[in-house]
């Protein structure tokens, strides 16, 4: 991914074709699949998805079966974070194999086709570890991509405003 902040990604990123992947991948599965651009932090990447995957509610499904996509576009990094049902059924060569595919689409400039790639492939192994049933499964997370830091911003660009 080459450097770009985060408002240059969102430009080139479709999140409704995005979101429409995230509810296709879930009618399969009891699964969550999120996906979180992040704006500029220091400190490292993974420990702060693991913190978005907390803020985010991800630690709070039924089976443990979510899936994070964590983007730091300003850092040109990105975690794939899986809860621990899902882990457990399928290993760690398979968030290797998605944080490769996802990494070479990244590299091509191909973001949002890589996220959907990348969202299909997730949401076939949550169905075959965890299928959709009609008589169970509600949505328990929001399917549209998260943008953190989004409010700060907004209320800083008011605050200048009202100024």
């Amino acid at each position: 991914m080459a450097f770009m902040h985060r408002r240059k990604l969102l430009g080139r990123l479709d999140t409704q074709k995005i979101r429409e992947a995230i509810q296709a991948a879930e009618k399969k599965t009891s699964g969550e699949i999120r996906v979180s651009i992040s704006s500029f932090f220091y400190g490292r990447i993974r420990p702060a998805a693991e913190k978005a995957f907390r803020r985010m509610g991800m630690t709070k499904t039924r089976q443990k079966n979510s899936i994070l996509f964590f983007i730091v576009p300003s850092r040109r990094r990105f975690v794939v974070l899986g809860d621990e049902g899902i882990h457990a059924k399928v290993g760690q060569e398979f968030w290797d194999r998605i944080t490769a595919a996802l990494s070479e689409r990244f590299r091509k400039s191909e973001f949002t086709a890589g996220l959907i790639q990348s969202i299909e492939e997730v949401g076939e192994h949550l169905a075959a570890h965890f299928p959709y049933d009609p008589l169970t499964d509600v949505n328990e997370l929001p399917d549209e991509v998260d943008l953190i830091g989004k409010r700060k911003k907004l209320v800083r660009k008011k605050k200048k405003q009202d100024n």
